[in-house]
C-alpha cells in the first residue's frame, strides 16, 4: 500500500480488531506459475502471542498456493466507500475513498487432520453463536469429518503488517463530520459501516 504516514496503523491490537471484525480475507500467493488469490473466512487466535490466524483451504487450493513453502499475504478489508467532494468545502474538488485496511504476511502452518477438524469446528461455532439456534458441526460428527478430509487446515503467525485507517484525518472536523453524516443519509454512497469507523476515529 501507499505508504501514508497519516493513516499508518502500527498498533497490533488494532489490526486484531479488523481481523475480528472482518473475518472474511483475500489469500495471495506468488508461487512458480504465478500470482494466486482464494478467498476463505479467518479466525483469530486471541488467545496466541502476536497475530495469528487459523483457516481452512480446499485440497486444490493448497497446492496452488504452495502453502508451507514460501511467505503469502492475507488481505483483510474493511469497511470503504466514495468520498464525494461535494462533502468538503467548495473550494476542494478531489473525491477520494476511504477505508480500513490491513495485509498480513508470514509462511503459513499446515495443520494436522485433527487441527484442522478442531478449527473447522470453531470456525462454525464462531460465527453460529449469533443465530437464535446455533448449528454445530458436531451433531453428526462422522460426516462432518469426512467433508473436513477434502480441505487443509492452516495456521498464520504474522511476522509484519502493513494496516492503514484512511478515514479522511486530514480534514478539518466540521468537514469530517459532513462526510459522515452524507454516509448515515441516504443517498447512493450511503455506508453506516464506513461512517461508524470515522466517527470511532475522530472521536480518538
Amino acid at each position: 500500500m501507499r505508504h501514508t504516514p497519516t493513516y499508518v496503523v502500527t498498533d497490533p491490537d488494532e489490526v486484531k480488531r479488523l481481523i475480528r471484525e472482518n473475518p472474511w480475507a483475500t489469500i495471495v500467493s506468488s508461487t512458480a506459475t504465478g500470482l494466486v488469490a482464494s478467498h476463505y473466512p479467518v479466525v483469530l487466535e486471541e488467545d496466541a502471542d502476536g497475530i495469528s490466524i487459523v483457516s481452512h483451504v480446499g485440497r486444490p487450493d493448497e497446492q496452488l498456493h504452495e502453502l508451507g513453502q514460501h511467505e503469502l499475504l492475507v488481505i483483510i478489508q474493511g469497511p470503504h466507500g466514495y468520498i464525494s467532494p461535494g462533502w468538503y468545502e467548495n473550494d476542494e474538488l478531489v473525491p477520494t475513498w476511504n477505508h480500513v485496511t490491513a495485509h498480513l504476511y508470514g509462511v503459513p502452518e499446515i495443520l494436522s487432520d485433527d487441527e484442522n477438524f478442531a478449527v473447522l469446528d470453531d470456525l462454525v461455532e464462531h460465527f453460529e453463536k449469533r443465530m437464535p439456534q446455533p448449528v454445530t458441526i458436531m451433531l453428526d460428527e462422522a460426516s462432518s469429518r469426512r467433508i473436513a478430509k477434502g480441505t487443509v487446515g492452516v495456521r498464520l503467525r504474522v511476522t509484519r503488517f502493513d494496516a492503514r485507517l484512511k478515514l479522511s484525518q486530514n480534514k478539518k472536523p466540521e468537514v469530517v463530520a459532513r462526510i459522515v453524516e452524507a454516509l448515515e443519509g441516504d443517498g447512493p454512497y450511503n455506508s453506516s459501516e464506513l461512517a461508524a469507523e470515522m466517527r470511532r476515529v475522530a472521536a480518538q
